[in-house]
């Protein structure tokens, strides 16, 4: 049996047999809510799905902008069309490749651009009364058109079943123009047979060089095929229908070529059953969401909880043939490859907790991810930053992929090549592009040679911290000592006159004037952020950072004074990233989410306790609007995960998880020896510090758990109580 089918066959047959239940045997998909961040400015995606699956096939509204990052918002009611290609919670928007849309009606306007197709354009009011959103399934009733939309999906095939109204000018339009604001470079599409449209689309977009290749198939043969504009890039299969008549459709995606895309299909659907594939779909999710049990805490925090958990496993998504092929990072075609390869690298949010994360609860796949960054080092000379279907977006600060590559190696993940891991951390350390050459010039980035200096560089003395706890692992001291000291270059940053980071130009002169509420959008040192925030991005090196404040009592007064100062935000262009505050504390924006945790690093962990529990009682919520930021393709919900077992991985590259407050009285998370068990007793809001630690049973002393006693199986165990010890 090909390897790349083995996860979908054997889930599908385990799941069968073992129920993904509670211990009240509540499905925990059933605590799913996808429209969870569907509003505000979550950005997440709604539709079908299945975990790390290549295909998200869900509606695209008219609408355009930053709150349509992924297509969808809960303020629209309006549908242009199904997508099979989506991004869940990001900054930027892409992607919504091969758009479909069933329609009744010969004068249709076809043109280019969501927001241009009002009027006699495709589009259609969606029924949001009678809109259903699942794991693994979506329904919509299209009020225009009296079409009734389902679909549902597997990793690589959408599942589409349509019930028309009585017609006899009924219709599917296959659109390879409208996606997320990208332009189409090339595409076609071809009618093979009464029953089959074979086809690709390549553009340009935020992913520069994308390349979709699809293959539709329909459950009875259309009456006519025809395109309808000339250069085209619409398709109209049409259909004489009956009242209720049901129309099915299967799309398969490959990024390789256009017999992938056909093989997909083959391998990953056959037949036409909508409702067995819809369950599986389900059972997928059901088996991924029961590697993590819990119990304890209101139906309220248990939705926020699965649904989290749901928004954590959708990327990374595949990117690999059921053959194993895939498109290269260098546009170059790999055969086979002996490890599954993934697309979709959000690294600069995902690094920091959902990363860390995964590689607890889905240790094999997070083995597949390193492997497959590492290859895309070998395609394009070094590690991604924000890699997208085959493409470098070279999208935010740093070079992210050093903290995710360096703690995989710390952790000796089992599947990892080490030594190539190794010299791919390297080599990217080394390379002299987006400040880094600056950087080892002058030992820091000057202002006045490159905009948002500050952030790139505090990131990549981050980075350097985490290389050189590889270099540990592997033996090389020579390079520990030398990344390690480059991490320091953040202290070139500290003014004492003013208690902050800030701007140094190449002549070692402070910028001026400074102030500290400065949050210009890629007009300042920082990015996404202000001096307040970035001061504390140091979480490698809490004993340099004190000494740059000259005492804890400094340093603590300025760490409290974060959480009590105005959240007022100065300058122009201010970024919506920037969101969710405490104070100055942003914690819809990822480069403060450990924060808190520094006050546990420094001693002080009731501090800590009293923060996180207040972060995920006033951050998160069941609403619409239930996330304080951008999802970003699974951080934001990452945190609340870790966070609510009682944990974070503070300095990425380390493989200790810091203790906070659990929120939940118990956890379970399956591990390849077994089941990894947090207790927390006593547990309530009053109940919120760890008074004891008991590990296996033992007394424990201290203030966080190694990755090797989790991924182990061990019994950690919180003793909680209401006072501040």
């Amino acid at each position: 049996m090909n390897r790349f089918l083995l996860p979908l066959v054997s889930v599908v047959s385990v799941v069968l047999m073992v129920s993904g239940c509670t211990s009240d045997n509540v499905s925990l998909t059933s605590y799913v809510d996808p429209k969870i961040g569907s509003g505000g400015h979550g950005h997440v995606f709604v539709g079908s799905n299945v975990p790390f699956g290549m295909t998200q096939v869900g509606p695209v509204n008219v609408s355009q902008g930053w709150d349509w990052c992924s297509g969808y918002h809960d303020s629209d009611s309006t549908v242009i069309g199904f997508a099979h290609t989506h991004l869940s919670g990001t900054g930027c928007g892409d992607l919504m490749d091969v758009l479909v849309m069933p329609v009744v009606g010969k004068e249709l306007k076809y043109e280019r651009g969501r927001l241009n197709s009002i009027g006699s354009g495709l589009w259609s009011y969606a029924e949001r009364s009678r809109e259903i959103v699942r794991p693994g399934y979506y329904s919509v009733p299209l009020s225009r058109y009296n079409i009734l939309a389902e679909m549902t999906s597997t990793s690589r095939v959408a599942l589409h079943r349509y019930t028309f109204p009585e017609s006899e000018e009924s219709a599917i339009i296959i659109d390879l123009e409208n996606g997320s604001g990208d332009t189409p470079t090339e595409f076609n599409m071809t009618a093979n047979g009464k029953k089959r449209i074979v086809g690709y689309r390549h553009s340009r977009g935020w992913a520069d060089n994308q390349k979709v290749y699809f293959v539709i198939d329909f459950s009875r043969p259309f009456d006519s095929f025809e395109k309808v504009d000339e250069k085209g890039l619409y398709g109209r299969v049409n259909y004489k229908t009956n009242e209720g008549e049901q129309i099915l459709m299967k799309v398969g995606l490959s990024a390789v070529s256009e017999e992938g895309a056909i093989a997909n299909l083959s391998s990953e659907l056959q037949g036409w059953d909508f409702d067995s594939t819809k369950k599986n779909a389900n059972r997928l999710w059901e088996n991924e969401l029961a590697k993590v049990r819990i119990k304890g805490g209101s139906d309220e925090e248990r939705k926020i909880f699965y649904t989290a958990l749901y928004h954590t496993l959708i990327a990374p998504s595949e990117f690999c043939d059921v053959n194993g092929d895939y498109r290269g990072a260098n546009d170059s075609i790999v055969k086979g490859a002996p490890f599954r390869c993934y697309t979709t690298y959000s690294l600069w949010d995902t690094y920091r907790a959902a990363m860390p994360l995964l590689s607890i609860i889905q240790p094999e796949r997070y083995a597949d991810m390193i492997n497959t960054m590492t290859a895309i080092c070998d395609e394009q000379g070094r590690l991604p930053v924000w890699h997208l279907w085959g493409c470098e977006t070279d999208c935010m600060v740093g070079s992210p992929a050093l903290p995710v590559v360096a703690d995989a190696i710390v952790k000796n993940i089992p599947g990892v090549n080490k030594e190539k891991a190794y010299d791919a951390l390297l080599k990217t350390a080394m390379d002299t592009i987006r400040g880094n050459g600056l950087r080892q010039k002058y030992g820091y980035i000057p202002f006045d040679l490159f905009n948002e200096s500050v952030a790139y560089d505090m990131e990549y003395a981050l980075a350097d911290w985490a290389v050189a706890q590889a270099a540990v692992a592997m033996g090389d001291s020579a390079r520990y000592r030398y990344f390690n000291e480059r991490s320091h270059s953040y202290r070139n940053y500290f003014d004492p006159t003013v208690g902050f980071m800030r701007g140094k130009d190449s002549k070692g002169k402070w910028r001026v004037p400074f102030n500290e509420f400065d949050t210009s959008h890629r007009a300042n040192d920082y990015c996404e952020g202000n001096a307040w925030q970035y001061t504390w991005l140091v979480p490698h090196d809490i004993k340099g950072l004190r000494d740059c404040f000259g005492s804890d009592e400094k340093m603590f007064a300025k760490l409290d004074s974060l959480f009590t100062v105005s959240s007022e935000l100065q300058g122009e262009d201010i970024s919506p990233d920037v969101a969710g505050f405490i104070g100055q504390y942003a914690h819809g924006n990822e480069p403060g989410h450990h924060t808190v945790y520094l006050y546990a690093m420094m001693g002080r962990p009731q501090k800590t306790a009293d923060l996180v529990r207040e972060i995920l009682a006033s951050m998160y919520s069941t609403n619409p609007d239930g996330l304080s930021g951008n999802e970003d393709v699974g951080q934001m919900s990452a945190w609340y995960i870790l966070s609510s077992m009682g944990l974070y991985e503070v300095e990425p590259g380390s493989g200790r998880y810091w203790f906070g407050s659990p929120l939940f009285n118990e956890i379970e998370i399956d591990v390849p020896r077994g089941v990894f068990k947090i207790s927390a007793h006593g547990n309530s809001s009053k109940n919120k510090y760890i008074s004891e630690v008991r590990l296996d049973g033992k007394k424990y002393d201290l203030p966080y758990i190694e990755y090797s006693d989790i991924i182990r199986g061990a019994h950690l165990e919180f003793y909680m109580t209401d006072k501040m010890l």
